[in-house]
């Protein structure tokens, strides 16, 4: 059956073209005032000279552009020509302002259908070099752990660790504040704990792949309840119930922040590595709300 493309063209290209007003939205000098009175209200010390929504817009171009901080503030204080309510700031508070920043997710009230999985992101390219050349076994990797909703393709959580840990460990952080029906997953999480976690969510047979190995066990668990289901219905008749072709859109979330940044962090400190992901994929998803 081939494939047939129901997409509004009009629309999808008016959103395209939404995005590419996204990187010089310069919003945030028109409230930048009662912002910072807002800020700087009951502020113990220094006051705030740059409002949330600068460093916000600041955030952007470093990250999406790949901009290094001098850089950035040689091309706010270009734009501040142009813009004269923009107050420009110096590399150095741009490089506080950013690192420390903190982007939330806005997950909806209303239950979604979630696929989850993991990506790794090197931490340098020298750690490969170190590892081929002297077989030294120095960590190269952290591990990306998102959540997304299939019908929106939007971020809904996010969790960061090391390479060594699995994908099944970080479930239950991963989804504890995210309310979903069905959560779309591989056979990496196919463990009795996963399945218990589900249970508590309130959904009793997940979309988890089984492991083609799997057994019954003895007794009652929400794990052999599952592959009891599994068994019976076969592959091809629980991917259908669970439409789990619909997995893919962690992967299409993964392989667009991956196209746009690159696989490698720029930071050199674990903080700051984490704080760089979580900042792209934040902000990737910010974009995808446009």
């Amino acid at each position: 059956m081939s494939y047939v493309d129901n997409r509004d063209w009009p629309e999808y290209n008016a959103k395209l073209v939404r995005r590419g007003e996204f990187y010089l939205d310069l919003s945030c000098v028109k409230n930048w005032g009662r912002e910072l009175r807002e800020m700087n209200r009951r502020k113990r010390g220094a006051p705030y000279k740059y409002p949330k929504t600068f460093i916000t817009f600041s955030s952007i171009i470093y990250t999406f552009l790949k901009m290094p901080y001098r850089q950035l503030e040689g091309f706010l204080g270009k734009i501040s020509s142009y813009e004269p309510g923009l107050v420009v700031a110096d590399y150095t508070t741009l490089h506080k302002r950013i690192s420390k920043q903190e982007l939330g997710i806005d997950i909806p009230e209303n239950d979604a259908v979630v696929a989850v999985d993991s990506t790794g992101i090197k931490v340098t390219n020298r750690g490969d070099w170190m590892r081929e050349k002297h077989g030294k076994q120095r960590r190269g990797w952290l591990k990306v752990h998102v959540a997304v909703d299939v019908e929106s393709k939007r971020l809904l959580s996010i969790e960061i660790t090391e390479e060594d840990t699995s994908d099944s460990e970080v479930l239950r952080p991963l989804l504890k504040d995210v309310n979903f029906e069905d959560a779309l997953a591989d056979g990496a999480y196919d463990t009795k704990d996963a399945f218990e976690f589900m249970k508590s969510k309130g959904v009793d047979c997940p979309g988890i792949k089984i492991r083609g190995n799997a057994i019954i066990g003895k007794g009652e668990s929400a794990r052999s309840t599952a592959v009891l289901e599994f068994k019976k219905m076969g592959y091809k008749g629980w991917k259908q119930m669970h439409q789990y072709g619909r997995r893919w859109a962690v992967e299409g979330f993964f392989s667009s922040i991956k196209r746009i940044f690159g696989e490698t962090v720029r930071a050199s400190s674990p903080e700051g590595m984490i704080a760089e992901i979580k900042r792209s994929f934040i902000l990737y998803n910010i974009l995808m709300s446009i």
